[in-house]
């Protein structure tokens, strides 16, 4: 989308660089990865940027920024992406401040802190080191209990709750929440974040040991003082491994650490992910309390998945059995459906193709527990849609598809007029009864704004093999496969939209095209008719209305299965009918099986 800055909070930042981590993983390159971010270290903007030049291809050419803010960002992900060859600008704000009151350089930013005080604002350290604002921009009140609340203290000072330092070039480092700090009973402060970038450091790329994929330091409470409790989050792993792996990176972290600061209690956290705040920040109340618990042994970790459960139950029945093999019956519908749902709760991205192959409660946890894998392999062609190939698809068409659809079909059209005036883009949907002459016949009865800009789901899996046949195929037919995948995409821009994996994906393809100014057309059976007679429609086609929310314009083909069964080439003059329904809209939140029957009710009734 030549997009130039991501401004995000961390978490988003964090699961983009477990994204790309996963991907040289799942490609076999992560040595050659490790090696290459090593080899970027001290190099040059450009000459880094050029070492990972296959990343900043997918990202865009033109994108070359990070923007975070919202909470701090880990000193490991910070240097990730610098590291690539990109800018991480970081600042610091409140909304009672109108924003921003430090931010950093991007050419000139110093790793690891929050930047310089901007012009205009009025700052100093508390000596507890708490961040203290003056000015214009601090926000004069807050509402609260009916009544305008100062916001500012003694002498107008707005005290953050954060605290912060200033190094020797006055660059703000950020510490921590206030509230947060753990006092010692030899009184001395630990502030929870210089021991989680202890802990992450496991997870920089490269390092030595086991896996960490998040932490959190908490404090437990020792005789009106505390002391710092790590909760680690790890990778599936057998009970007597991941405690091993939680001693060695605890082992590690405090090495790192002064003698007052060292962990001296940890613990594994049970399930897939922290509970978080709608911006990714671990709930730390819930944590503790949590942590608490487990601590005292009031809930033994094996026999606590009650999130997992409750996601679940609808899926698997009103009870999980402790084996977790019950079966998942799913649709292609229900799917995405927890797909999504399950990236969504655990701050997880998950791999389609692996989660197509889930059948049993116990698969889908062990995703959750393992979410690298490979992706998808389908390739969506936006060259297809550039005006060049456009203006030479129209002029094939015009110079044979549409003489040999009037010489061979002369289809007779109905409900045309149910178009008059409509501009599009709009969602088709039609009855699926013969792979090569339906698209053409379509085609033919749109109204030329409609034809000339159309995009055509088809089976995924059957472009697939079109693009790549079977390597054990004779020479041939392989070639003359490959040459119909060009073809066919060129002059019909088609599209794969498959049944199992790599669906989001198509939609995503569906919604770009939309926004480009091309109708959609999908077959919602799946599959070409065997009988004559129209299939279920199936509940994706609900779900991609649900998300394009797009005019629908239902059409059937008909008398074109008896020429197919006769195996006729030539139609008799008004033998085939092509009808039109007038565009459908639903309003928002229908449920996405409710519009597939719907929709599945007006073509039958055409």
């Amino acid at each position: 989308e030549r997009a130039t800055a991501l401004i995000a909070v961390p978490r988003m930042l964090d699961a983009l660089r477990g994204a790309l981590e996963r991907a040289a993983a799942a490609r076999g390159e992560q040595q050659a990865f490790a090696r290459a971010f090593a080899a970027a270290a001290g190099r040059k903007f450009l000459r880094r940027a050029w070492r990972f030049r296959g990343i900043h291809r997918r990202l865009g050419w033109k994108f070359w920024a990070f923007i975070c803010g919202g909470a701090a960002l880990g000193p490991e992900t910070e240097n990730f992406f610098l590291r690539l060859g990109y800018a991480v600008i970081q600042g610091y704000g409140m909304t009672e401040t109108a924003s921003l009151i430090s931010l950093n350089h991007p050419f000139r930013a110093a790793q690891g802190t929050i930047g310089k005080i901007l012009p205009g604002r009025e700052f100093r350290l508390a000596q507890d080191g708490e961040i203290l604002v003056r000015g214009e921009n601090v926000a004069s009140a807050y509402w609260e209990r009916g009544a305008a609340q100062p916001a500012a203290g003694e002498a107008g000072w707005l005290r953050t709750g954060d605290l912060g330092e200033l190094d020797a070039e006055g660059n703000l480092r950020f510490r921590g929440r206030k509230k947060n700090v753990i006092v010692t009973p030899a009184g001395l402060n630990v502030y929870p974040e210089d021991l989680e970038a202890a802990l992450r450091r496991d997870a920089a790329p490269g390092g030595p040991g086991p896996a960490l994929r998040d932490c959190v330091v908490i404090p437990l409470e020792r005789a009106g003082n505390a002391e710092p409790c790590a909760v680690l989050l790890l990778g599936d792993a057998p009970p007597t491994v991941a405690d091993g792996a939680a001693r060695e990176i605890v082992r590690r972290a405090n090495a790192a650490l002064a003698e007052y600061q060292r962990i001296r209690q940890w613990i594994i956290w049970p399930e897939p992910d922290f509970p978080r705040t709608p911006t990714g920040k671990p709930r730390l109340a819930e944590i503790a309390a949590r942590a608490k618990e487990l601590l005292l042994g009031a809930a033994p970790p094996a026999a606590r998945r009650g999130a997992l459960d409750d996601l679940l139950q609808r899926f698997a029945g009103p009870a999980i059995p402790a084996h977790l093999e019950r079966e998942l019956n799913l649709s292609s519908l229900d799917r995405v459906e927890l797909l999504s749902a399950m990236e969504d709760r655990y701050q997880l991205e998950l791999n389609e193709t692996s989660f197509a192959a889930a059948k049993t409660v116990a698969d889908v946890e062990r995703l959750l527990r393992q979410p690298a894998a490979q992706r998808a392999e389908y390739v969506y062609p936006r060259w297809t849609q550039r005006a060049p190939l456009r203006w030479l698809r129209l002029a094939v068409y015009y110079t044979l598809v549409w003489p040999a659809t009037l010489l061979l079909a002369h289809p007779k059209i109905l409900g045309r007029e149910n178009l008059r005036g409509a501009r599009g883009p709009f969602l088709l949907v039609s009855n699926h009864v013969a792979t090569r002459a339906d698209i053409g016949l379509l085609l033919y009865a749109l109204p030329p704004r409609l034809r000339h800009r159309l995009a055509t789901a088809m089976l995924g899996e059957f472009i697939e093999t079109l693009r790549r046949p079977p390597r054990d195929w004779l020479f041939p037919r392989r070639w003359v496969y490959q040459a119909g995948y060009w073809l066919v995409t060129a002059l019909f821009n088609v599209f794969p939209l498959p049944q199992q994996s790599g669906v989001r994906e198509s939609f995503h393809f569906a919604g770009e095209s939309a926004d480009r100014g091309y109708s959609v057309l999908v077959f919602p059976e799946g599959a070409v008719t065997k009988d004559g007679a129209i299939a279920a429609f199936r509940g994706g086609i609900g779900l991609l209305a649900e998300n394009l929310g797009l005019p629908v314009i239902p059409m059937r083909l008909d008398g074109l299965w008896a020429m197919k069964c006769q195996r006729r080439r030539w139609a008799r003059r008004g033998e085939l009918t092509v009808r039109i329904g007038p565009p459908l809209t639903f309003a928002p939140g229908t449920p996405p099986e409710e519009i597939a029957r719907a929709l599945e009710a007006r073509v039958r009734n055409l």
